[in-house]
């Protein structure tokens, strides 16, 4: 599914016009965004949360020349599943 796909179901799910549903889904997108580049952890109760983690520097190799190289250390977005969400996934039988 992709981000028109989902604007037409929210529009279709709650009654509103696919500008609306796509006016609403994109400011909160844009706003989980935000408060995760700022540090920001954003949980939704059943759904997930959306956090931003540190990823340590590392050894690497570059692929074209297998040269040993260091990766620095970054900050990187992080999805973790609810247990509502990974229920609907795998329910347990």
């Amino acid at each position: 599914m992709n981000k028109g796909e989902l604007v037409d179901k929210v529009a279709e799910k709650a009654n509103v016009t696919k500008k609306e549903a796509d006016a609403v889904l994109s400011a909160a997108l844009e706003t989980i965004m935000e408060a995760v580049s700022e540090g920001d952890k954003v949980t939704l109760v059943g759904f997930g949360s959306f956090e931003s983690r540190e990823r340590k520097a590392r050894e690497g190799r570059n692929p074209k020349t297998g040269q040993k190289m260091t990766i620095p250390e970054t900050k990187v977005p992080a999805f973790s599943a609810g247990k509502l969400f990974k229920d609907k996934v795998a329910p347990n039988k």
